[in-house]
C-alpha cells in the first residue's frame, strides 16, 4: 500500500491545472443497502495508509473516535469513517489512512483502499439535494468512474469538527472584534458546509458584509456577474467587494484555477485573493503564490483569519 503514496510531494505540480488525484477506499458491504459505496480523498492530504494498529481507547471520546495511537512518537487520535457515515457492516474495518489537515495529523479508519486515480475538478460535481438530503451535507462532490461506480468526496473537515479536532467556534465571539470600517464586503467560496459557517461567524463579528459561493465555478460566475455591473455602473469593482477568500479543494473549480481566473483579468486588480485552505503543508502555500495568491490563511485559526482581514480591509 505505501507504493500508492509514493511521490506525494511531487503531485503538487497538479495545481493551478484544475486537476487533483484522490485516493480511493471503501467502508464495507452496508448491511441496510447491500452495496459497498466508493470515497475518495485528496492525496495532498495523505501522509500513508497502514494496517490497523493496536488503538489506546480513553473514556469521554466524542462519537465514532476509536481511541489514539502513538505514531513515531506523536499522539494521533483515530475516528472510524463506517461508524460516523453511518455505514452498518459485520466486519470492522482494518486499514488506516493516516491524514493531514492544517497542521493536526489523524487517522481514518477504512475497510480497504483502491487506487489513486487521477481527474479534473470539473468531472466532480456537486451532489444532487437528494443525496445530500440522505447524506446530511457529508458528502462534498461526486464523480462517475468509467465503470459506472460514483465516487463521493466527504466533508472531511466537518467529520474533524465534529469529532472535536478543531477547536470551539464559541471562541469566535470572544476573540473578534469588529471591523469598525463601514462599506466593506468579502466575496468567499468554500464547498465544505462546516468552513462556511465558521467564515460567516467570523465576518458577522467582524461587521463585516459578504457575498458566498459554494465552489470556484460558481463563484466566477458571481465574480463576473459583478464586475461587469461595475463595469456598466462606471465604478471600480473594488467599490463592491474588497477581498476575496478562496479554498483551494472545491468541485468543478478549484481554488488555484479561480485564482489564476481572477489574476488575468484586469477588472479584479486592485483586490487581494487570500487563501483559506486546510492544506497546511509549505509546498501549498509557494504553488498559491506562484499564480497570484496574495495572502494564505489555514481554515480553522478564526483569529489569524479575522487579523489578516482586519489589515486588507484596511487598506
Amino acid at each position: 500500500m505505501s507504493d500508492l503514496l509514493k511521490n506525494i510531494d511531487a503531485r503538487t505540480k497538479l495545481a493551478g491545472t484544475n486537476k487533483l488525484e484522490i485516493l480511493m477506499f471503501t467502508l464495507g458491504l452496508d448491511n441496510r443497502s447491500g452495496r459497498r459505496e466508493t470515497y475518495g480523498i485528496n492525496v495532498f492530504k495523505v501522509r500513508e495508509v497502514m494496517r490497523m494498529p493496536e488503538i489506546t481507547q480513553s473514556p469521554d471520546m466524542p462519537n465514532a473516535v476509536e481511541g489514539m495511537i502513538s505514531l513515531r512518537g506523536a499522539l494521533v487520535p483515530v475516528i472510524d469513517l463506517p461508524k460516523f457515515v453511518g455505514v452498518q457492516c459485520d466486519v470492522k474495518p482494518s486499514i488506516m489512512i493516516v491524514t493531514e489537515y492544517n497542521g493536526h495529523t489523524q487517522g481514518f479508519l477504512v475497510e480497504a483502499v483502491d487506487t489513486i486515480l487521477r481527474l479534473d475538478w470539473s468531472s466532480m460535481r456537486v451532489p444532487p439535494e437528494m443525496l445530500n438530503a440522505q447524506t446530511g451535507g457529508l458528502v462534498t462532490a461526486v464523480t462517475e468512474l468509467p465503470d459506472s461506480r460514483l465516487v463521493m468526496m466527504l466533508d472531511v473537515e466537518r467529520v474533524l469538527s465534529e469529532t472535536g479536532n478543531f477547536g470551539d467556534d464559541e471562541l469566535i465571539a470572544k476573540s473578534v472584534q469588529p471591523l469598525n470600517i463601514s462599506n466593506r464586503t468579502v466575496f468567499f467560496a468554500d464547498d465544505s458546509s462546516v468552513a462556511r459557517k465558521q467564515i460567516e461567524k467570523t465576518l458577522n463579528a467582524m461587521q463585516v458584509k459578504y457575498i458566498s459561493a459554494i465552489n470556484g465555478s460558481r463563484a466566477w460566475t458571481e465574480l463576473k456577474k459583478i464586475a461587469d455591473y461595475a463595469e456598466a455602473s462606471h465604478i471600480p469593482v473594488k467599490d463592491m467587494i474588497q477581498v476575496i477568500l478562496t479554498d483551494v479543494e472545491m468541485p468543478e473549480m478549484d481554488g488555484y484555477m479561480l485564482t489564476r481566473k481572477i489574476k488575468q483579468d484586469k477588472r479584479f486588480a486592485d483586490i487581494p485573493v487570500l487563501m483559506h485552505s486546510s492544506l497546511s503543508s509549505g509546498s501549498n502555500q509557494q504553488l498559491g503564490k506562484a499564480i497570484g495568491v496574495d495572502e494564505y490563511v489555514p481554515k480553522f485559526e478564526p483569529q489569524k483569519l479575522a487579523q489578516i482581514l482586519v489589515r486588507l480591509l484596511s487598506r
